[in-house]
């Protein structure tokens, strides 16, 4: 608190930490951005930075309306582009298109970039949902009619990605059904890096699974304690072979370092059998299909 007969003037200095990446998204970040009112209260906000801003790193000063819409707007453009993205997989499902090569052609792009655009079962975590919702909701809030439909449009996209999945599941699973299936997940963190689990979609995914009738064994490298406050109902393993036994599909749902650099010939005789859905597009399809396994992807065709 000032004391008494000093004024305190309040500075809007919004963060974009990734998690898993938060200390150096501090020491370095890729921008900085102040919303002042006041000479005073710039001068102030440079001073703190000042080693940070004498490195080359951009500073952005605002008014504090800016700088609070320019934070939503960011995190809200990150949701867009994923949504945006899964929304073209399921054309690419339709059509018998391939969304991987698409992504390679939009991404040369420089006006569009392939940063974050990977097709999966969607975000998650517990920022970017929210600060979509919070972006959205702050359009209607305004008044800025033909924001809010193309925001809410947004989170329909990512709301819906669960039962995509599950709909490729079961066309890989043929005529098998679900129920009764074992069906082995891979991932349950929100994303890799973290054992963060907050509005994960690979536990929403196991969770629809189990509630299907499937028998569902959940791994991660890192999450498996966290999971399990959350999702006590599902089974967890943290042993990355053993996770296989037994299984008549695996689904790969966190797009974890571990499960791309795996050796799918060291694995291949472990499950009932052999096909594996990779519902985040992180897989390199040609060396498991050499080992013998059947990949389906999200918007790729004859997978």
């Amino acid at each position: 608190m000032a004391p008494a007969g000093e004024s305190v003037e309040g500075v809007w200095n919004p963060e974009f930490l990734r998690e898993g990446h938060a200390v150096e998204d501090t020491l370095r970040p890729d921008r900085l951005i102040a919303g002042v009112s006041t000479a005073e209260g710039e001068k102030a906000i440079r001073a703190v930075y000042a080693q940070i801003i004498d490195a080359g790193v951009p500073i952005f000063v605002t008014d504090p309306q800016t700088a609070e819409l320019a934070k939503g707007a960011a995190n809200t453009f990150l949701g867009l582009k994923i949504s945006y993205i899964n929304a073209v997989a399921d054309m690419c499902r339709a059509a018998g298109g391939d969304v991987s090569q698409i992504v390679d052609i939009l991404g040369i792009d420089p006006r569009i970039g392939a940063g974050g655009m990977r097709p999966g079962i969607g975000y998650g975590g517990g920022c970017l949902p929210k600060d979509v919702r919070a972006f959205s909701a702050c359009a209607r809030q305004l008044g800025a009619e033909q924001a809010a439909p193309l925001l809410r449009a947004a989170e329909e996209i990512n709301e819906n990605r669960t039962t995509t999945a599950l709909g490729l599941i079961a066309r890989a699973l043929g005529e098998r059904p679900i129920k009764g299936a074992h069906i082995t997940v891979w991932g349950a963190a929100f994303k890799p890096g973290t054992n963060d689990v907050r509005e994960s979609p690979a536990l929403a995914l196991s969770q629809a699974l189990q509630q299907a009738g499937g028998i569902v064994t959940v791994h991660d490298p890192q999450a498996v304690p966290t999971a399990m406050v959350r999702n006590p109902e599902l089974d967890y393993t943290d042993d990355l072979a053993a996770s296989l036994d037994g299984a008549e599909l695996v689904v790969l749902a966190t797009e974890w370092p571990e499960y791309r650099q795996a050796d799918p010939r060291a694995l291949v005789d472990r499950p009932a059998n052999s096909p594996l859905v990779d519902c985040r597009t992180t897989l390199d399809p040609e060396p498991w299909r050499a080992a013998g396994w059947t990949i389906h992807q999200l918007g790729r065709p004859g997978r």
